[in-house]
């Protein structure tokens, strides 16, 4: 396959539905990750404190556990309206929308439990509708399509991350000229702000039809103890049943041991980047510029062209490349720590850092998809995704620790991340061959 007719692959109008959801799904973890830390941090609050904020990425982690009812409950009203995926995501973003107004009225030194309290309301609200968002997105492409299956699990990428990119970018903008405009409360003034962007994404949302597979099963609506108990085993236990059934205990348990593994150094630096780049004398404005701004045209470009060559190498390959990659790029900030404030050196570690992100995440996203079961989508999808975020959430919460423990050498830090990948990069070797035996079954199967 050659790049152009790859790229005509994006011409498709189903790419532009799943970059939308993409967005939707990227968006609140500005609100829980880059803001609420900022907001901790210049609250007065330690790193370790913030760190362990990051728990609450958490309920990313155990998603799983609900997939099966959001696969088959509809939400009163909505789905029998709008579609039962929509429905679903349609609930979370007013959820959203809700917590920010509640945040908006709170100050964290004196509130502090209930401040990171409706940020976990926040991250169950996303981790709820991220279980339908990927499974609409699958929903979009034919399962016999797998160079759109690769097209559009690049554009959900692009999605996420302009969600996640731009949305930092108008966050931290916001906060920033608020805060030199003399508003003590420019944390909460910027939460009302950024709710008119969720209702925006909400609006264009139901201009997306819903694919007629995805609609509300009924077999859940009879609440008898019998069908109950057979309603558990056929959503639940017989996804989780069908993924171990069909690449073997031994080689199942190697699959996610690799999920599980492979973004925890990326994870760790990501906990702590924000609060580096002010310690070292960067404004918010400057955060939102490189970081967001910047890193989000770099994404974009890299996830495409990282999509095309996942498809050219073969996923394996990619996912070699991209743990070397993630690992290079985090010593650059080594550099940045042990030279000091420098914005050229700054645009260079962002720059290639967000390359290789894009493109380790462009062959991890395409790697989960090909290995669900089209049978159990959603609950498939969420549970090898969990097993992914774990790293990215759980561990990676006692980064702040880790930085106090170095007293503050953030150089050591960032050289510790970046040899975290090693294990996983060793376990890929060592099953690389059962992996590609694997993904092929998985589409045969589908």
């Amino acid at each position: 396959m050659n790049i152009a007719s790859y790229f005509r692959g994006y011409a498709d109008k189903r790419m532009l539905r799943i970059f939308l959801i993409g967005m939707i799904s990227g968006f609140p973890w500005v609100l829980i990750g880059s803001a609420l830390s900022l907001w901790l941090k210049e609250t007065g609050l330690d790193r370790s404190t913030v760190g362990f904020a990051g728990l609450i990425f958490g309920v990313y982690v155990i998603n799983f556990l609900w997939a099966p009812l959001i696969d088959r409950l509809p939400v009163p009203y909505l789905s029998n309206r709008i579609g039962a995926r929509k429905a679903w995501i349609v609930l979370c973003q007013l959820v959203i929308i809700a917590c920010l107004f509640g945040w908006s009225m709170l100050n964290p030194s004196a509130n502090l439990a209930l401040v990171v309290g409706i940020g976990l309301v926040i991250a169950i609200a996303s981790a709820t509708q991220d279980i339908t968002i990927d499974a609409f997105r699958i929903e979009q492409v034919n399962t016999d399509e797998n160079e759109a299956m690769a097209a559009g699990a690049a554009m959900a990428v692009i999605g996420w991350w302009t969600g996640f990119k731009l949305g930092g970018l108008l966050m931290l903008s916001i906060a920033d000229k608020l805060e030199k405009a003399g508003f003590a409360n420019y944390w909460p003034l910027s939460f009302i702000a950024v709710a008119g962007l969720v209702v925006l994404m909400l609006l264009a949302l139901l201009l997306i039809p819903e694919p007629r597979r995805a609609a509300i099963p009924q077999e859940g609506s009879n609440l008898t103890l019998a069908s109950m108990i057979i309603w558990i085993k056929e959503t639940a236990v017989e996804p989780l049943g069908d993924f171990f059934r069909r690449n073997g205990l031994k080689l199942a348990l190697a699959l996610l041991g690799f999920i599980f593994l492979f973004k925890i150094g990326e994870a760790f630096m990501g906990r702590m980047s924000i609060i580096f780049y002010r310690e070292i004398g960067f404004s918010k404005t400057d955060i939102g510029l490189y970081s967001k701004g910047l890193g989000w045209v770099v994404t974009v470009v890299f996830t495409l062209i990282g999509g095309w060559f996942s498809m050219r190498s073969g996923t394996v390959r990619a996912l070699f490349l991209a743990g070397i990659v993630m690992a290079s790029t985090n010593i650059l900030f080594s550099v940045l720590a042990w030279t000091g404030k420098s914005e050229w050196l700054f645009a260079v570690a962002v720059v290639l850092d967000d390359l290789a992100a894009a493109y380790a995440t462009v062959a991890f996203v395409a790697f989960i998809s090909l290995l669900v079961n089209r049978r159990y989508t959603a609950t498939q999808y969420a549970l090898l995704a969990s097993i992914g975020t774990a790293g990215r959430t759980i561990m990676a919460s006692s980064s702040g620790v880790l930085v106090n423990w170095l007293d503050g050498d953030w150089g050591v830090f960032f050289i510790i991340t970046a040899l975290m990948v090693i294990p996983s990069l060793v376990l890929l070797w060592w099953i690389a061959p059962k992996i590609i035996s694997a993904t092929v079954r998985a589409g045969q199967s589908a």
